[in-house]
This record gives C-alpha cells, sequence and structure tokens, in this order.
C-alpha cells in the first residue's frame, strides 16, 4: 500500500483534514473515528484533534491527565496513546452557566461562561495551535474534529474549535449531518449560507450520516444538493444499530429505556440518571452481556425494584445528590432495598453520595463554602479539595472483599484482576473500620498501594472511585453471577471480551464507512496517496 513519502515526512507538517457538523450529535465524533481506522489499516499514522471539547464523560491518559472521552476513544481506534495535545482544552460543566477548565490536563480553573469568552479564550490560540503543531510533527496526519455548529454566529468571533482553527490550520473541512433528524438539506445550505466566504471555500465534502432506506429515493435530492451548492457528496453512511462505541454526551441516554419493556433478560440493573450524570460508558459492558438489562433511570416513579441500583458518577455531587432528594429517589431506594432489591453501588460522585458527610470547605462544587448530608448507607465523610485525583490503576481484590461473586471460589477470585481509573477532587474517610471492608487493593500507577472502596460485610452496599470497573471481564462476569445465584439461576462463564468487542467494532464502523464513502476523494482533499488495490 502507498505511504507518505520519507521526503515528505521529514520535511511538510502532517496532512490535516476536519470533520465539521451541521449540529452536536451528528456523529463527528464517530466518523472520525471511523476515517481514522480506515486510514490506520491503509498504513497511515493518523492522530485525532479536538482543540477544545465540552464532556462530562472523560478520558484519563496515561500519564494521569485527563481530556475527552471521544479523543480518548479515537486514539484507540487509531492504535496509538492518547496524550492531552489530542484535546488541550477540557470544558467540564458544573452548573448551568460555569465549567471547569481543564488545560492539557489538570484543572486550570473554574468560569462562567460570559468569564470564559472574555477572559480565557483571547489566550487559547498559543494552546491549541502549539498542541496541534506537536501532532504534526509526530504523525502522518491529523483528524481535527470540530464542535456544535460552525454557523453558531454569536460564537464566531472568538472560535478556537471551528472555522477559525481550520483557518489557522489551512485544514479542508468535510461537512457531516444527520439525516435521522430530518431535515437534512436545509442543515447544509443553511450552514454554508451562514459561513463567509471564505470558509465556504474550505467546505470540499458533505457527509450524510444515520441513513436509512431506499437510497435511490435520496439520490434526486443528493444531485439537487451538488448542484445548488458545487459540493460532491462523499458519502451516505448507513445507521449502524447496537453499534458499541462508548458515546461522550449524555443526549444518547435519552434514547436509552427507562422501563424494561418486557425485556426477557434475567438481571435488571438501574442506573439512576442524575442532570450531571458522567462517565456513565462505565456501564457499556453490562449491556452487552446477554442477561443483563441496564436501563436509565429519570424519576423515581421508574425505578421499582432491580436486581441492583447504580449511583454513577457525577460533576457535582451535592447538587446532584440534592436531585435524588428533591426527586423522591432518597425514599425509593430505600423502598427498594427493603422490598427485594439485592445490591446498591456507587461509583465516583455515587460512592460519594452513599457516606454520611460531603464537606466543600473551599468551595470546590459550589459557589460558596457548603456542607451536606450524605445518604448515610456507608459510614464515610467526603471533603471537597482543590487538587484533582486523575491516575490510572490495576490490582486485585482485596482479602476478605464482600462483594458477593457468583461461580468462583474465594481462593480464586483473590486472583481476579482489576483496573480502571479514578478522576475525582474529593477524599473519602472511613469512620467505623468495623462496618465495613475495603474493596480492592490498588498498585496505583503513581507507585502508591492503597485499600480502595468499601462495602457493607453483607455485599449489598457498596463503592468505589474506580471508573471502568465493569470493562474487567472475568470481574464483571462474577459479579453479575453473584446476583444470578441470589436469585436461583446458574452462573455463566465468561461471556466475552470488552476489548476484543471494542476492537471488533472499530472495524465494523470502519469496514461500513469504507463501503459507503468516497475514501479515494477524501484522500485527494488531504493531498495523501491512497490504499493501493
Amino acid at each position: 500500500m502507498k505511504k507518505l513519502t520519507d521526503t515528505y515526512a521529514q520535511h511538510q507538517p502532517a496532512a490535516v483534514l476536519m470533520i465539521q457538523g451541521t449540529a452536536s450529535d451528528v456523529g463527528k465524533s464517530l466518523v472520525t473515528a471511523a476515517i481514522g481506522r480506515i486510514m490506520m489499516q491503509d498504513g497511515y499514522r493518523v492522530a485525532p484533534y479536538k482543540s477544545q471539547n465540552m464532556a462530562l464523560n472523560s478520558y484519563v491518559t496515561e500519564d494521569g491527565k485527563e481530556i475527552g472521552r471521544a479523543q480518548g476513544m479515537q486514539a484507540e481506534a487509531f492504535g496509538i496513546t492518547a496524550t492531552t495535545d489530542m484535546n488541550p482544552i477540557l470544558l467540564k460543566p458544573s452548573g448551568e452557566m460555569s465549567a471547569q477548565i481543564v488545560v492539557h490536563g489538570v484543572p486550570h480553573t473554574a468560569l462562567s461562561a460570559r468569564e470564559y469568552r472574555e477572559k480565557f479564550l483571547p489566550e487559547a490560540k498559543d494552546t491549541v495551535m502549539s498542541a496541534l503543531g506537536r501532532l504534526r510533527e509526530a504523525y502522518d496526519a491529523v483528524l481535527m474534529e470540530g464542535a456544535g455548529s460552525p454557523a453558531e454566529i454569536n460564537l464566531k468571533a472568538r472560535d478556537i474549535v471551528n472555522m477559525n482553527l481550520a483557518g489557522w490550520a489551512d485544514a479542508p473541512v468535510i461537512l457531516v449531518a444527520d439525516i435521522d433528524r430530518g431535515g437534512v438539506f436545509a442543515f447544509l445550505v443553511g450552514t454554508l449560507e451562514l459561513l463567509e466566504p471564505h470558509e465556504r471555500a474550505r467546505v470540499k465534502g458533505f457527509i450524510i450520516n444515520k441513513f436509512r432506506g431506499d437510497l435511490s429515493l435520496l439520490q434526486p435530492g443528493l444531485d439537487w444538493l451538488e448542484q445548488r451548492t458545487g459540493i460532491p457528496v462523499l458519502g451516505v453512511l448507513p445507521f449502524l444499530p447496537q453499534l458499541r462505541i462508548e458515546a461522550e454526551d449524555s443526549v444518547v441516554l435519552d434514547a436509552a429505556p427507562a422501563r424494561l419493556a418486557g425485556s426477557s433478560k434475567e438481571l435488571d440493573i438501574a442506573v439512576i440518571r442524575y442532570p450531571r450524570i458522567s462517565n456513565f460508558t462505565d456501564f457499556d459492558p453490562l449491556q452487552a452481556e446477554p442477561d443483563a438489562s441496564v436501563r436509565y433511570v429519570n424519576t423515581a416513579a421508574e425505578l421499582g425494584t432491580p436486581d441492583v441500583i447504580i449511583l454513577p458518577g457525577t460533576k457535582n455531587t451535592a447538587a446532584d445528590l440534592a436531585f435524588l432528594r428533591q426527586q423522591g429517589f432518597s425514599a425509593a431506594i430505600a423502598a427498594a432495598l427493603r422490598q427485594g432489591t439485592q445490591q446498591l453501588a456507587g461509583i465516583c460522585g455515587g460512592y460519594q453520595m452513599l457516606g454520611q458527610r460531603l464537606l466543600d470547605p473551599d468551595a470546590v462544587e459550589g459557589s460558596e463554602p457548603g456542607e451536606s448530608e450524605g445518604l448515610g448507607y456507608l459510614p464515610l465523610s467526603t471533603v471537597f479539595l482543590q487538587h484533582k485525583t486523575t491516575v490510572r490503576v490495576t490490582g486485585t481484590l482485596a482479602g476478605g472483599h464482600p462483594l458477593q461473586l457468583g461461580g468462583v471460589t474465594q481462593q480464586e477470585a483473590a486472583n481476579i484482576p482489576v483496573g480502571g481509573y479514578e478522576i475525582h477532587m474529593g477524599a473519602t474517610t472511613n469512620h467505623d473500620a468495623a462496618a465495613v471492608r475495603s474493596l480492592f487493593r490498588l498498585d496505583r500507577k503513581d507507585g502508591q498501594e492503597q485499600l480502595e472502596g468499601w462495602g457493607t460485610p453483607d455485599g449489598r452496599i457498596w463503592g468505589t472511585y474506580l471508573h471502568g470497573l465493569f470493562h474487567n471481564d472475568e470481574l464483571r462476569r462474577r459479579w453479575l453471577d453473584g446476583l444470578r445465584v441470589a436469585k436461583g439461576l446458574a452462573p455463566k462463564a465468561v461471556t466475552f471480551s470488552a476489548a476484543d468487542l471494542r476492537e471488533q467494532e472499530f472495524d465494523r464502523l470502519a469496514s461500513s464507512v469504507r463501503e459507503n464513502l468516497n475514501m479515494e476523494a477524501v484522500y485527494a482533499i488531504m493531498g495523501l496517496p491512497g490504499k493501493e488495490e
């Protein structure tokens, strides 16, 4: 296959291509992942890049820095190690009008939307361009992803993630639209009409995403679009059902079931969806299990008596805890535990909620110092700190752990590996060691060994800071088997590898896109040779 020549690689920065969209959630991240996966298969060393990302679902790099999960996912799809250069600025909303600003993986400050635009953005160009420059020196090609729409008129003056960035990098642009939401031609033509002439000139092709139906019925519209704009439609990408590649934006949960609706799966797992839910992809491997139904619950009335209730991560523990109480969840959870729910589990912020007290003396989470009462299930208190813990960890189950596992002896369980990552600004203290047992013994990437997580001796209530817990195949399966045994069901063998499934899904996505996208035209737009037949 053809690759960049040694002369090109030595004397020119990497080729760039920018994937922009007509709106949020049109599929930019997955289109970027697919094109990069194809280029990797064709022999290119390619990196993802998004100058500014707004997401609560984040990713911890190997050196313990925090970036948007989409760029971490894309790096894995491209077969490379993620770095903060791939997402130098991450915005993590903490309220309706404020966000934590993370710069190169480290919390920088907290600002309101107005403060961010007026105080931070004017100084951000050097940050984003130096990161892009380093990627262009290290790789053959860089796929740049935009954010939202380039036609947000009120945001264009200080844009650092769409057309201004494309101009700084001299990048050609492909515009992606989602036909599934309707109005695809209006979205594309309307976006072009709102661009300045020099911006419009950068748009070299369209991709229509999430198509269902007979392409011949769409063809007259495609012909009109090309004639109207003079810009080619590079591909019409079909909707891929049940694509098991993690999403970044919790908007995808709008389509997730809140009720079982007659599900034949034997295990019912309910995840509370509070307003600031983060890292909900922790539960993707559970959704892929053949015997487990995972539903995201928006109201207390939907909760019922599932086998497990999970309190997931959150960007603002105290605020989402207040939401639980206001919506009647605290009473509904207590009733479910009395009426047959086997377990209540908390991950990260959900773990903090399970304790007795939440203390914020430095106003890390709120606008002023505060203190609130936890749900009181575990004898813990959490103090929110200015320092943010972001670290990858590995280890094993702790001796005497309380987790209810099935199909495995206690001795065999001691050898089950555990890995994941932590992202939190709280330090949690146990005030009654006799009342709880530790879950894990971890060897952290920073060289420390520690006991992590606590649960009641009967294993019914437990919590941990460990994200990615259910990506550990044997632990996930044995934990589900513990639920099965408690219901009188036989345990199952390990059903799949989460890592292998991920690779298969990357290849499924790439195969579908390669079949329906004119990759030769994409390579030509980038000024690169394509794959040799």
